[in-house]
């Protein structure tokens, strides 16, 4: 097992009242592509750093390669898995606990990588590359998550072409599917990619 999340919950709490709240439990046994999609604040991005350990869970817990992600050594974090943001800026993190009170990292590199809405430059080849980046990352064992607005067709081709399974996130609730076409059988994905028209 790569990456399991387990019955995670991240509840954010506004002027002592219950706001945006997050819930997901999914496991990614072997190495693949997954693709991320879901409307702007749906929980994306602190999905993403949930996994990375960047962002503490109300409850539940994140394990990689048999490591709970919150008990690893701040420092190691990005051994077990790495936030790539827009520009592929690496996504850091406050530390919470000193390093001494935690374990080493039992990895030496990233097996898991995600994506956050990456600029692809449709200019000179740049996607055929980074497509293929991800698909090298996936043959070395590694799990690559490619999260990606599909505001324009040849986003959501992308998707179509590179990724195996897909999670949505809508309103802070997690779905894995097998596939795009499983995905746009979701009443809810179809009206996100309008209607499906797009798919």
């Amino acid at each position: 097992m790569i990456l399991s999340v387990e019955s995670v919950v991240k509840q954010y709490r506004r002027r002592f009242k219950p706001g945006f709240r997050l819930e997901a439990s999914f496991a990614v046994e072997k190495p693949s592509i997954v693709g991320v999609m879901g409307p702007n604040g749906s929980g994306k991005t602190t999905l993403f750093e949930l996994i990375t350990g960047s962002n503490v869970p109300t409850s539940g817990r994140v394990m990689c390669m048999g490591q709970e992600v919150h008990g690893v050594k701040a420092s190691q974090r990005d051994r077990l898995a790495i936030h790539y943001h827009q520009s592929y800026q690496v996504r850091r993190f406050a530390r919470r606990r000193p390093d001494f009170l935690l374990e080493p990292a039992k990895s030496d590199y990233p097996m898991v990588h995600l994506f956050d809405e990456p600029q692809f430059n449709t200019q000179d080849g740049y996607i055929g590359f980074m497509l293929d980046f991800f698909r090298r990352l996936r043959g070395e064992g590694r799990v690559v998550f490619l999260c990606l607005h599909p505001t324009e067709r040849y986003h959501l081709e992308i998707l179509r072409e590179v990724c195996e399974r897909f999670v949505f996130v809508e309103q802070g609730r997690v779905s894995l599917f097998d596939g795009l076409d499983a995905a746009c059988a979701d009443p809810r994905v179809a009206a996100y990619l309008g209607g499906g028209s797009i798919a």
